[in-house]
């Protein structure tokens, strides 16, 4: 392996290391295939270990590389599409939901949850918690919120929590007419809770999905939902979205 010394540029030399290392990605290494060590990295492009790790996690930030105990750093597979939702008349917990209950529990949400729901902040609502799994690992955690005027006839049922109550409130939910779904996105930090469900550490970056259910005029469940930013895709709507491959970005004429 030859030395790849770096060109001087404006940019914080961790970044453009880090750009340089996802060309040689592309056009050098495999899917799975492990990566030198540090010493060689470092020595190859002739910068210090500590911009080597600099740039290491960015592209580990970015899902370009995953860091495994005992086995090292490899290159990793491309994010996968994650179609988020159904239609826009589709409630959760329905035939083609890739979601699966955990749990559901009755609890005061936070008071930004409250206000967006329209309870009393000191209102206990219905918490039913679930998870997504893709080719073995998982990659989103949902809390979905339900008042009780939603869902009012779960009065005859046993559970007071757990699967088969989370089933019986996305069951019943799913009698009201919804009008309509709103969906919004942003970037977040993994929680312990999330961290600790999507095999993350605290702190990494998260995709945080907020759906409102609008129903006889007014939010008849709200879901956040927190998906893996280093391995999910997301798409909306029924085409699947757009696919743009990874590579050494074009430079302008």
């Amino acid at each position: 392996m030859g030395t790849t010394q770096l060109e001087p540029v404006p940019e914080p030399k961790y970044w453009h290391l880090r750009t340089v290392l996802s060309e040689a990605l592309d056009s050098e290494f495999a899917v799975g295939e492990i990566l030198p060590n540090e010493r060689d990295l470092a020595a190859r492009f002739g910068v210090a270990r500590a911009t080597l790790r600099q740039a290491l996690e960015q592209l580990e930030l970015e899902g370009r590389l995953q860091r495994r105990r005992g086995v090292g750093t490899t290159v990793a597979p491309p994010r996968e599409g994650v179609r988020v939702g159904g239609g826009p008349h589709t409630w959760p917990g329905g035939p083609e939901d890739a979601w699966q209950p955990v749990d559901c529990t009755a609890a005061v949400p936070s008071p930004a949850v409250a206000d967006a729901l329209g309870t009393g902040r000191d209102e206990s609502v219905h918490i039913v918690r679930r998870s997504r799994v893709s080719q073995g690992r998982p990659v989103a955690a949902e809390l979905l919120h339900v008042p009780h005027s939603s869902v009012p006839d779960l009065s005859a049922i046993d559970a007071p929590s757990g699967v088969a109550r989370a089933r019986a409130v996305l069951r019943e939910l799913r009698r009201l007419e919804l009008e309509r779904r709103e969906n919004a996105v942003e970037l977040g930090s993994a929680g312990a809770d999330d961290a600790k469900e999507l095999d993350r550490l605290p702190g990494a970056p998260v995709l945080v999905v907020t759906t409102r259910f609008v129903a006889a005029g007014g939010t008849a469940a709200l879901s956040i939902a927190t998906y893996r930013a280093d391995t999910c895709r997301l798409t909306f709507g029924d085409a699947g979205g757009v696919e743009i491959q990874a590579g050494p970005q074009r430079k302008a004429s």
